[in-house]
């Protein structure tokens, strides 16, 4: 255990051999750098992973996500809240405010070889800086107990056999007192490999409790370390289980409770989720419906497709069951009301066919390898084009709500002001009554408390900037200038009259065309997106 999570908290090691096993323990505290609590609500932080923008409920989803849906109905439902595209790029952003390749994920976080391949400087190192200070370390300063559950992500040292391993960038070498999870990406829910208790890997490696699903275990955790949080100080909890991304597995009963749901097919459900999300007035009446990149009447294997939709369907009820058990915790321990709850995803829904050829068997078990494939992903981004991965916005728009009994009203209007994962790090002082810690490169968002107040949000000194592998955005107010890959064209969207960027105006608007590219290329240059090793320059 490291020196700093030596000061935050001390253990009991009983039982962490096994996967499943809660070696949360007695804590031994310290007093608060600043004595007398201000507001410092206790903050728990929730990330989707691959989460569609239409897929729970509240955002025109059939899946049933009461738990996500009440905290909607008591808090604010943002309705233009972006991410970074995918998911170490998000995680690396969301964490640190800053852009990703400031943080130093320009692109990646995997093994030391993969990232090598696209590592032409510090930015694109697949390592967080350690010149960027992260959430965990800004709340930890002002007193927060803090712990992470779930993926983590953002560092490329994962395996101790490569050479040059380090652990600087694990979590509890990162601000957290604790963690539990897994440093890779996706894995297996059954039986996940890797898990890590704190600031070691656990004795053997992976789950072998016939019974394990790792979202399940996550919520355990969580609910666990609220019930052994030191009392005298607020907390971090950052709570990021894998759900919904691929591999499609679920438990079966959870499975059946989504049986024949998705008979209908791609169409059908777009067409109920369009209809929904102009009745909640998420957007406007005449928003058309994207193109589908297939036709359920030509699908050979329909019970294959609708199955994987099931299984989909399936991991998001889980994860609204686990946030259920969380917010439970909350009410049972009588600090919701103090607690500032938010829920986003990482990225846009996966359109990737890992394990869909030659045909899989039929998904939702350990055995499963395969994701929902293209066509379920543009239902799930439903009513945006593209998927994870693009910047157009169906990789790039998520659903995002704030729940804080204490100071956020709830609103039946949709919050539309356009924010970022940046704006999370830049809200702390507001919370905490303390600034950021100072690290080489200052904070990039703005603070969302003048939104949870039912003020306007500040005005940006920069534009919101997007890129991932040659992907590429720029965002001012309702105009937004996007391109496709390496050699894709600019495109021009306004976004207050298209938001689900169906009509490009570059050809009708060539002059502000040339003035956005010139900035979007002034933010690259200074935000370190350039020099790239996609875009070549």
């Amino acid at each position: 255990m490291s020196g700093a999570t030596r000061r935050g908290f001390l253990w009991a090691l009983a039982g962490a051999g096994a996967a499943g096993a809660l070696p949360w323990a007695a804590w031994a505290t310290e007093p608060t750098a600043d004595g007398a609590k201000a507001r410092r609500p206790n903050v728990v932080l929730v990330l989707a992973d691959d989460l569609g923008f239409s897929d729970i409920g509240c955002y025109g989803g059939e899946i049933a996500t009461p738990c996500l849906d009440a905290l909607a109905a008591g808090g604010m439902r943002f309705s233009h809240f972006r991410n970074a595209a995918r998911c170490c790029p998000a995680r690396a952003s969301l964490l640190t405010g800053l852009w990703p390749h400031q943080a130093g994920i320009g692109h990646m976080a995997s093994n030391a070889a993969w990232s090598a391949k696209y590592f032409i400087n510090g930015w694109y190192a697949g390592d967080l800086r350690p010149g960027a200070p992260t959430l965990a370390e800004a709340l930890r300063a002002a007193g927060y107990a803090t712990c992470a559950i779930g993926k983590w992500h953002v560092t490329r040292h994962i395996d101790p056999a490569e050479p040059g391993f380090s652990k600087a960038n694990w979590p509890c070498r990162r601000g957290f007192d604790r963690f539990y999870g897994k440093l890779q990406g996706a894995d297996s829910y059954f039986r996940t490999e890797g898990l890590v208790r704190d600031d070691a890997f656990i004795p053997g490696g992976k789950a072998a409790d016939p019974d394990y699903y790792f979202t399940r275990a996550c919520a355990d955790e969580a609910v666990a370390f609220l019930r052994a949080r030191p009392k005298d100080r607020p907390f971090f909890l950052y709570f990021a289980p894998t759900a919904p991304h691929l591999p499609l597995q679920a438990p079966a009963g959870s499975i059946a409770a989504q049986k024949g749901r998705y008979d209908a097919g791609y169409a059908a459900i777009a067409r109920a989720r369009l209809a929904k999300q102009k009745r909640l007035g998420l957007i406007p009446a005449d928003t058309p419906l994207q193109p589908l990149p297939a036709d359920w009447a030509k699908v050979r294997r329909k019970a294959f497709e609708a199955r994987c939709m099931e299984v989909y369907a399936a991991q998001v009820a889980e994860l609204d069951a686990a946030l259920g058990r969380i917010v439970g915790a909350l009410r049972e321990a009588g600090i919701l009301d103090d607690t500032l709850i938010l829920f986003l995803s990482d990225n846009g829904a996966c359109a990737e066919a890992t394990g869909r050829t030659p045909p899989p068997p039929m998904p939702g078990g350990p055995e499963t390898r395969c994701g929902y494939g293209k066509a379920w992903a543009a239902v799930s981004n439903t009513p945006f084009r593209e998927y994870k991965h693009w910047v157009h916005e169906g990789g790039i728009a998520t659903p995002f709500i704030a729940h804080w009994p204490a100071v956020i009203r709830p609103a039946a209007a949709w919050c539309r002001a356009p924010c970022h994962l940046v704006d999370v790090m830049a809200t702390l002082p507001d919370l905490t009554g303390r600034p950021l810690p100072q690290g080489e490169t200052p904070p990039q968002g703005v603070s969302l408390m003048p939104l949870f107040e039912g003020r306007p949000l500040p005005e940006r000194t920069h534009p919101l900037l997007f890129e991932h592998e040659g992907n590429r955005a720029l965002v001012e107010g309702d105009w937004k200038l996007v391109a496709k890959g390496p050699k894709g064209k600019w495109e021009l969207y306004d976004l207050a009259a298209d938001r689900n960027e169906s009509r490009d105006l570059a050809a009708a608007h060539p002059d502000r065309v040339r003035r956005m590219a010139a900035r979007w290329r002034a933010e690259a240059t200074r935000t370190h997106i350039l020099p790239s090793p996609f875009l070549g320059q």
